[in-house]
C-alpha cells in the first residue's frame, strides 16, 4: 500500500504512520533500527529502496529516504508512506524536499526516527567528503557509503581515508568479504611460509581493488603492487601472493567464477561473482560496532606500491 502526502509535514507524516499502525495491527512493530538513504531525486532512489525492502526481510527496519529536489523551488515536502508488499519487511516514509529543506534534510528526519532503536545512514550514490560531520551521517551509529558510485572513485576512496571516522564503512570494502575469506583460507594450508609480496590487479577506478591491495599491506606488512587488469575487467581481476615454495593466486577471468591456484594442488574454483547492493547491504547492517579491520586497511592504502614495507600504526 501506497499512500501519497503532498505538501505536508512530519507531523502529519508521523500521525498517519500511527493510524496506519492501528490499522494493521503489528504489521508497523517489531522493527530493529532506521535506516536512512540520503539521495537525490529521480529514477536511482527506486533502485535504492529496492535493495533496502530486500534487505529488511533479513533487518525489519523503518526506511526513511531523504529525495533531494530541486534547490531553486519553495520550500516544500512531499511525503510517501509504504506499507505492506511495496516495502517488504520495512515500513518506508519517502520525503521529498525542495527548496531550502534541502540543505536541512536532518529537521525532516529527525521527528521520524524510531525510539530507542539504531540509526543507520546510507548514502548509495553521491556521499559527503566526512560522512561523520554531515548533519544526518551526526544521527547515525553506522554510516554506509559507497565509492563505486561516486563521479571519481579513485578520489572518493582518499576522502574515506583521511576522514574516517568510528562508525564509518563502505560498500567498496564490504565486496572484498568472500576474497578476503578465499585468501585466508589459502594461507592456513601448509606450507605455512611466509609471503614476501603480492600483486593486486584491477579495473583502474575500482576502490575495491585499492581496498584490497590495502588490506594485504595492512596485515601482511608486506610490499604490494597494485596495478591495473590486462583487459580492464570490472572490479578485481586477480591476487597473486609470492612465496618460497611458489605463488597462491586467485583470479576471476569471467567476473564470476574465481580459480585458486596453489603450488602442488589442482586448480579449484570457487563461487567469486560480484556482488549486489542488496547483498552488501545486510552484511552491514548486521553490525554496528566500529570496523577496526577497515580503519586498519584505509591506512595500508598509503603503503601500497611502495618498495619496502611500513611498519603498521600502533
Amino acid at each position: 500500500m501506497i499512500i501519497d502526502m503532498p505538501t505536508t509535514n512530519t507531523a502529519k507524516v508521523n500521525a498517519k504512520i500511527v493510524e496506519l499502525r492501528q490499522q494493521g495491527g503489528a504489521v508497523a512493530l517489531g522493527r530493529v533500527l532506521t535506516l536512512v538513504i540520503v539521495t537525490d531525486d529521480g529514477e536511482k532512489t527506486e533502485e535504492a529502496i529496492a535493495a533496502a525492502n530486500e534487505a529488511s526481510r533479513e533487518h525489519p527496519c523503518r526506511v526513511i529516504v531523504v529525495a533531494k529536489g530541486a534547490r531553486e523551488a519553495a520550500p516544500r515536502l512531499d511525503a510517501q508512506i509504504r506499507v505492506g508488499g511495496d516495502a517488504g519487511a520495512s515500513e518506508v516514509v519517502v520525503l521529498r524536499i525542495y527548496g531550502e529543506l534541502v540543505e536541512h534534510g536532518e529537521t525532516c528526519v529527525i521527528p521520524l526516527l524510531l525510539p530507542d532503536a539504531p540509526v543507520v545512514a546510507w548514502w548509495p550514490f553521491e556521499s559527503p567528503e566526512k560522512p561523520a560531520d554531515d548533519p544526518i551521517g551526526q544521527l547515525a551509529h553506522r554510516r554506509i557509503t559507497d565509492a563505486a558510485t561516486d563521479k571519481d572513485p579513485v578520489k572518493a576512496l582518499e576522502h574515506r581515508r583521511v576522514s574516517y571516522s568510528d562508525g564509518d564503512t563502505d560498500l567498496a570494502w564490504t565486496r572484498l568479504t568472500q576474497w578476503r575469506a578465499y585468501l585466508a583460507a589459502a594461507l592456513d594450508l601448509p606450507p605455512y611460509e611466509e609471503i614476501t609480496s603480492a600483486t593486486v590487479a584491477g579495473q583502474t577506478d575500482s576502490p575495491s581493488t585499492d581496498l584490497l591491495a590495502g588490506w594485504l599491506a595492512a596485515y601482511l606488512k608486506i610490499p604490494v603492487r597494485r596495478v591495473p587488469s590486462e583487459k580492464n575487467a570490472p572490479g578485481i581481476n586477480s591476487v597473486v601472493l609470492e612465496r618460497k615454495s611458489g605463488a597462491v593466486s586467485l583470479s576471476r577471468p569471467d567476473g564470476k567464477v574465481g580459480i585458486l591456484r596453489q603450488p602442488d594442488q589442482p586448480d579449484r574454483r570457487v563461487a567469486l561473482a560480484r556482488r549486489n547492493v542488496k547483498d552488501c547491504l545486510v552484511e552491514e547492517l548486521r553490525r554496528l560496532d566500529p570496523d577496526e579491520v577497515y580503519e586498519a586497511t584505509l591506512q595500508g592504502l598509503a603503503r601500497v606500491n611502495a618498495e619496502e614495507p611500513v611498519p603498521a600504526e600502533t
